[in-house]
């Protein structure tokens, strides 16, 4: 399990972006189609791209599933606990004003963001 860097924005940014990010990993598209689809949302939904219910219903929207994490240690629970609890599996964790995806274990961000406390996670549903 371990931190990886990864940054798919094409100016190389690394700020204010974590959603678009995340998520371009997630659904494995590029940078600007997941930010296009996010607009169009937040459009939409008269609400900001980066606002959790827009990016969480354009997740639904294309099949993915909430899950909460368990609340037997609230405050010492971390992304890397998440990757070592899920060695297999595409995610996307939401913390407290970040987002971060994980794929079998290892956590794909442009920082080490594995300390991390996360509330929740979306994951793809089965078909």
């Amino acid at each position: 399990m371990a931190f990886v860097y990864f940054n798919p924005n094409p100016n190389g940014k690394s700020v204010g972006d974590c959603t678009i990010r995340a998520i371009s990993l997630l659904m494995d598209q590029d940078w600007r189609k997941t930010y296009i689809g996010l607009a169009a949302m937040g459009f939409s939904e008269c609400d900001m791209p980066s606002s959790n219910a827009v990016w969480g219903k354009y997740l639904a929207s294309n099949g993915y599933d909430r899950g909460i994490i368990p609340d037997t240690c609230p405050y010492c629970y971390t992304v890397d606990d998440f990757c070592k609890d899920n060695p297999v599996g595409k995610f996307m964790l939401a913390a407290d004003r970040h987002v971060v995806t994980i794929i079998d274990g290892n956590y794909y961000d442009t920082w080490d963001s594995g300390n991390l406390i996360p509330l929740y996670y979306w994951f793809k549903r089965e078909d």
